[in-house]
C-alpha cells in the first residue's frame, strides 16, 4: 500500500503491519511486543516456549483493564489467561496453554496486510520443524534502525485504542477521540464520562513515519530525548474560535521543536497552503488505519474524501484570515507524505 511503498523503510513495512493490518483479536499487537524483548545476540531461532512468557504476559496485561481482546465471543486461550490473572493457574500452566493455543492464527496472520503480504518478512514460520519461529535479516536489521526505539510505544498507542472501541461496541457506537492537552493525551466519553485512552504522541507517530510533520526530521517518542516530539496544532490554538473542532485528532500533528517553538517556528502562525495537502494524506492514513481514528476523523471532518478536503480547505482560509501570516518551514528530510 502506498504508506510504505512511497517510503519502503523496514520500520514502515513494519508499522504497516501495525498499524494497517486487519484485527479480529490484539494477537498481533502481543506478537509485536514479545519480539521487542528478543534477544538479538543469541540464535535467531525463537521457539515456542520461549516466545510464549512474553508474549501471554502482554496479553495477561492488558486483559486487567480491557477483558474484550477479540471480536468473537470466547477464546479458550484468553479464557486461560483470565484464570492465571485470577490465580487459578500456575505460570507454567499459562506457558503450556500459550504454546498449545496461543499462536495457532498469530503466527500465519503477521505479514498480511490488506489481505496480501508485505514484501518483507520479519520471521519465518518453522513450527512444524523446529516448533518455533526463525528470526529473519530484515529484524535484526529493524533492530538496529534509529527508528526502533519508538515502534514499542506506538504498538502500544494502536493496541489500547483498538481494545477500546472494541470495549464501547464500534459497530453501535462510534467512538469520537478526544484530546486533552494538559495532559497529552487522547481519551474519548462512555456515558458521560470520560475514559483516557493513551499517549497522543505514541499514537500519531507511527502515521508520520516518525517525523516531523514539517520539516521530516526524526523525531522520538522516548521520555526526556532531546528529540521527543511536540503535540501540535497544525491550525494555531489562536484562531480557536474561527475553526470548529481545533483540538480534533484532524489538527493534531507532531512537531519537532524547532518547528513548534524555535526561533524560526510556526508559533501562531498558519502553515502554507501546500502543507494542506499532507494534513489530508495524514488523515486518509488514519481512516485506512480503521478503528477507532477511522471514525472519529469520518465523524471530524467528512464521509467521503472530497469532503475531507473541503474542510480542511475552510477551516485554513477562515484561520488566515485570522492570523494573516503564513510559515514554511525548512526541510531536513525528504517528504513522504
Amino acid at each position: 500500500m502506498e504508506f510504505y511503498q512511497a517510503d519502503p523503510t523496514l520500520e514502515n513495512y513494519w508499522r504497516g503491519v501495525i498499524l494497517f493490518g486487519r484485527n479480529v483479536a490484539s494477537y498481533k499487537f502481543a506478537l509485536a511486543s514479545a519480539l521487542y524483548e528478543v534477544d538479538k545476540t543469541g540464535s535467531d531461532l525463537i521457539t515456542l516456549d520461549q516466545l510464549a512468557v512474553p508474549f501471554s504476559h502482554y496479553l495477561c496485561e492488558h486483559l486487567k483493564h480491557a477483558p474484550k481482546q477479540i471480536t468473537s465471543r470466547s477464546s479458550q486461550f484468553l479464557e486461560t489467561c483470565l484464570k492465571f490473572n485470577r490465580g487459578e493457574i500456575t505460570h507454567a500452566q499459562l506457558i503450556e496453554a500459550t504454546v498449545r493455543l496461543g499462536f495457532n492464527n498469530v503466527i500465519d496472520a503477521f505479514h498480511y496486510v490488506n489481505q496480501g503480504e508485505i514484501d518483507k518478512r520479519f520471521f519465518l514460520d518453522e513450527r512444524k520443524t523446529h516448533n518455533g519461529i526463525r528470526l529473519t535479516d530484515n529484524f535484526y536489521s529493524l533492530g538496529e534502525r534509529l527508528q526502533y526505539k519508538n515502534l514499542a510505544f506506538e504498538t502500544n498507542a494502536r493496541w489500547n485504542l483498538v481494545e477500546q472501541a472494541w470495549s464501547m461496541g464500534i459497530s453501535r457506537n462510534l467512538v469520537g477521540v478526544e484530546f486533552d492537552e494538559d495532559n497529552q493525551l487522547l481519551f474519548t466519553r462512555v456515558n458521560a464520562r470520560r475514559v483516557d485512552i493513551t499517549s497522543c504522541r505514541d499514537s500519531l507517530n507511527g502515521y508520520q513515519k516518525g517525523r516531523c510533520f514539517y520539516c521530516f526530521k526524526p523525531i522520538s517518542l522516548v521520555p526526556g530525548d532531546a528529540e521527543l516530539a511536540d503535540v501540535d496544532h497544525f491550525i494555531p490554538w489562536s484562531a480557536r474560535h474561527e475553526v470548529s473542532n481545533i483540538n480534533g485528532v484532524w489538527n493534531l500533528v507532531l512537531a519537532c521543536r524547532c518547528c513548534n517553538r524555535g526561533v524560526e517556528g510556526k508559533s501562531a502562525r498558519i502553515p502554507e497552503l501546500r502543507l494542506l495537502q499532507r494534513l489530508h494524506t495524514r488523515n486518509e492514513y488514519f481512516i485506512q488505519s480503521k478503528l477507532p481514528l477511522h471514525e472519529t476523523i469520518v465523524l471530524q471532518t467528512g464521509q467521503r474524501p472530497e469532503a475531507r478536503k473541503s474542510f480542511l480547505q475552510r477551516n485554513w482560509q477562515a484561520a488566515l484570515n485570522k492570523l494573516i501570516h503564513t510559515w514554511k518551514p525548512n526541510a531536513e528530510g525528504e517528504a513522504t507524505f
